[in-house]
């Protein structure tokens, strides 16, 4: 048999195979999840698109500062000298090309009330620490911000550690406290939208909002694009949800003075993901979260996010799933595991199938072999028909979701440049779903083994789901990173800066976490 004939019999083999009752019911599985995605994009850009048209309306009937308040008799001194206080907690770890002009959107905030900005950064040895004092001084005399250094954390992570030494240090008339990632660009009217949906309804426990991702270019940004956007349907219900960003979280200033529900204890005590921490405890308090449909901020990724970070990205993103504060919340963790990982395969797997259909079907044709007496190659081009139809539904409604969303921050922020859809690239955004849903079972299966993750420069070591260890060895920065994954900002500055590392560091660290993991344990 020559190679001609061969490859002849693989594809044959192969086609026979991909035709079976199993392997079609795959097929149709991922047909159902590229359809069911679509439904649910379809259905936050209906939220969102009412927003739109809620401000359209007010702007007709006079009101210019829609983006602000509703009312524009809000606006009136009367009104604005009742607005509670705010603090807004800001946890800094490196300098990147973004980072400035976000600063100055937290910053210039047009909420009337009493508000305080609380930057926080690790020590003055971190490179944000000069760019925002500058910025500070910028503001002197019309915005009240200033810096708190925190230190090092000893029992939770750096950033927790940041926002709780925030706490400690906010004014004592604060009412709310907002936790802002310092990676996004905040609107104008933002703040004062968070604290009157905490006015209106005293019974939410947090607020929270959602990135819009700008990928710039790269196959890693929009593999982060594409990472986010599933959860975005979950962030636009406009009013209850139960999924919560760490990047912006609204609370009450006393459940922090009086550790109600926990939320300072289980954050201290071992916390390694702020958001996942405080939504398990909303759950297990049966506590509100919630998320206004206008809380979608602008989230530019860097411009040179390569391949690299966006797996250390996603490495970390998986690593929040080894956390929990109960068994029950550890159940929780380990069925989203199972469910993630099988969706992702199984997205994954249809494609794979189809391609291996068409090439047959091509092979074939140029061989001239009538497709009428192969019956199965027919079934599989309808199937991959089938799935690619599906495919481009789901694309449609991912770019109709992301065109809503920069239209309604375009009117939540009249005052700055206006984002636009055309530096996205749809086929980097179908190769990033390809990519990103095959790599994340592997990266969940690495966190699930290695029990440990460089985070920022730090190393982290998991133990009954929460923080037990922490490295800052000389070994540890030599093996971290230099820039943050999504930012790019550098985190060392000339001294102390980590020298190169490989890639496949994440691989060797599972390999040791395997082997480890398959030791027999020592009995005392």
């Amino acid at each position: 048999m020559n190679s001609s004939e061969s490859l002849d019999s693989f594809f044959f083999s192969l086609s026979t195979t991909f035709s079976s009752p199993l392997y079609i019911f795959i097929q149709i599985q991922g047909c159902l999840i590229c359809l069911i995605l679509a439904f649910g994009w379809a259905c936050a850009a209906y939220v969102r698109n009412r927003e739109i048209k809620r401000i359209k309306n007010s702007m007709q009937n006079g009101n210019s500062f829609v983006f602000l308040c509703d009312d524009i008799n809000e606006l009136e001194h009367s009104n604005q000298v009742k607005l509670p206080r705010v603090t807004v907690i800001m946890p800094l770890k490196g300098f990147g090309e973004h980072n400035l002009h976000n600063w100055r959107t937290q910053l210039t905030s047009l909420y009337g009330g009493p508000v305080e900005f609380l930057l926080v950064v690790e020590s003055i040895e971190d490179p944000a620490y000069l760019p925002v004092s500058r910025l500070i001084s910028e503001f002197e005399g019309s915005v009240e911000a200033r810096i708190v250094v925190a230190g090092l954390s000893t029992t939770c992570s750096q950033k927790i550690h940041n926002q709780l030494v925030g706490v400690k240090a906010m004014h004592k008339d604060s009412k709310y406290v907002l936790f802002l990632d310092d990676d996004i660009r905040l609107h104008p009217g933002s703040i004062g939208t968070l604290a009157r949906e905490m006015e209106k309804n005293p019974e939410i426990f947090i607020q929270t909002g959602y990135p819009l991702d700008l990928p710039s270019g790269s196959l890693g940004s929009y593999c982060i694009y594409e990472y986010h956007m599933p959860c975005s349907m979950g962030f636009a219900t406009g009013g209850k949800t139960f999924f919560l960003w760490g990047g912006c979280m609204m609370m009450h200033a006393d459940d922090f003075r009086q550790d109600n529900c926990g939320v300072v204890s289980g954050l201290r005590d071992g916390g390694y993901s702020d958001d996942m921490t405080l939504a398990a405890i909303a759950g297990a308090h049966k506590k509100l979260i919630s998320s206004p449909p206008v809380a979608v901020f602008p989230h530019p990724l860097a411009t040179d996010l390569n391949f690299g970070r966006y797996w250390n990205y996603l490495r970390k993103q998986t690593f929040v799933l080894e956390s929990y504060t109960t068994k029950v919340n550890q159940i929780m963790n380990r069925a989203l595991f199972a469910v993630h990982c099988y969706l992702s395969w199984g997205f994954v797997a249809p494609y794979f199938m189809a391609m291996i259909h068409v090439a047959a079907a091509l092979r074939f044709y140029v061989k001239e072999y009538p497709l009428e007496e192969i019956p199965f190659i027919s079934v599989g081009l309808s199937l991959a028909s089938i799935l690619a139809t599906c495919t481009l539904a789901e694309l449609l409604s991912m770019w109709n979701l992301t065109r809503i969303e920069v239209q309604l921050c375009n009117m939540l922020s009249p005052e700055a440049p206006p984002l636009s859809l055309a530096s996205y690239n749809w086929c980097l955004v179908f190769i990033a779903m390809l990519v990103d849903n095959f790599l994340y079972p592997i990266s969940a299966i690495c966190s699930y083994f290695s029990q440990s993750i460089n985070w920022s420069g730090i190393r982290y070591y998991l133990k009954d789901g929460k923080i037990s260890k922490i490295e800052r060895t000389q070994r540890s920065q030599d093996m971290a990173p230099v820039f943050t994954d999504l930012g790019g900002k550098h985190l060392y500055g000339k001294k102390g800066m980590p020298r190169k590392g490989s890639l496949l560091r994440s691989f060797t660290s599972f390999s040791k976490g395997l082997i480890k993991w398959h030791q027999p344990k020592r009995h005392e």
